[in-house]
């Protein structure tokens, strides 16, 4: 089972740092959230995470190793990120795009094997996209859209799982479904999952930890009850909120706590 870690990663664009001395690890078997304002890093730290850019210090580590001692073959062997949005409107059906994901195991020239078929094939149904396997990618909503790019990653057979705002523009249906099947799939396939996300109440619902990110740098780590607190967020944020308890699942429910209009009751 692969691991991933950091050992106190800064990261830097033009010289000038965004995120400094980050020291992360994922479990297997858990979904780990970034969350933080806008800017603050997190994209960033799943590119890194992802080999996608070298860090200015310190490493990330797979399985003990440097990542970027690991070949790109070796690396999308172990982890897989899904993005927030697909990479362009490809004249390819949805199971032509997620067979690029077996790329990691095939390279680019030979042939689909009976396995990288079966691997396929059964990712397109648990992702819930056999029956649309023939449709063109132009024509699917945004929640099919995320499910193909989720499956994309997922045949690659990772074992480490990056996903940058899996719910971005997506509504309340969509959001549900795309999260409750990486945490399915987390807990099923033992996967270390790390992802983005912007709305702290879905965070809440789906992460079994957080990591909150803010001036570049770790603010808070742990449980989801020992991040989302009230100086926490005010610290983070910059905006007053009011943390209570969800009525069904007994989890944080974060609220802003601004000063809004009053409505006229209605008689």
């Amino acid at each position: 089972m692969a691991t991933i870690s950091t050992e106190t990663l800064t990261l830097a664009y033009n010289g000038h740092d965004v995120l400094r001395e980050v020291d992360l690890r994922a479990r297997q078997g858990e979904i780990l959230a970034l969350v933080g304002p806008n800017g603050v890093g997190k994209t960033t730290l799943l590119r890194a995470l992802a080999r996608q850019m070298r860090p200015r210090h310190g490493a990330v580590m797979v399985d003990g190793q440097d990542a970027w001692q690991l070949s790109v073959r070796e690396a999308a062997r172990q982890v897989g990120l899904v993005p927030q949005q697909a990479d362009g409107d490809w004249p390819l059906s949805v199971e032509e795009v997620v067979a690029l994901g077996r790329m990691a195991h095939r390279g680019w020239f030979l042939p689909l094997s009976r396995q990288d078929k079966h691997v396929i094939r059964k990712t397109l149904s648990q992702t819930e996209l056999y029956d649309l396997r023939n449709r063109p990618v132009t024509t699917l909503s945004g929640g099919e859209r995320q499910r193909m790019l989720i499956a994309r990653a997922l045949v690659q057979e990772p074992r480490i799982l990056l996903l940058d705002e899996p719910t971005a523009n997506l509504d309340l249906r969509y959001q549900g479904m795309v999260l409750t099947l990486v945490q399915k799939l987390t807990h099923e396939q033992l996967l270390s999952v790390i992802m983005s996300i912007h709305d702290l109440n879905l965070a809440a619902l789906y992460a079994d930890r957080m990591m909150l990110l803010a001036e570049g740098r770790i603010l808070a780590e742990g449980s989801v009850d020992e991040v989302l607190t009230e100086g926490n967020l005010l610290q983070a944020y910059g905006v007053p909120v009011v943390v209570a308890r969800h009525p069904v699942y007994n989890v944080p429910l974060v609220a802003p706590a601004l000063p809004v209009v009053e409505k006229e009751r209605q008689e």
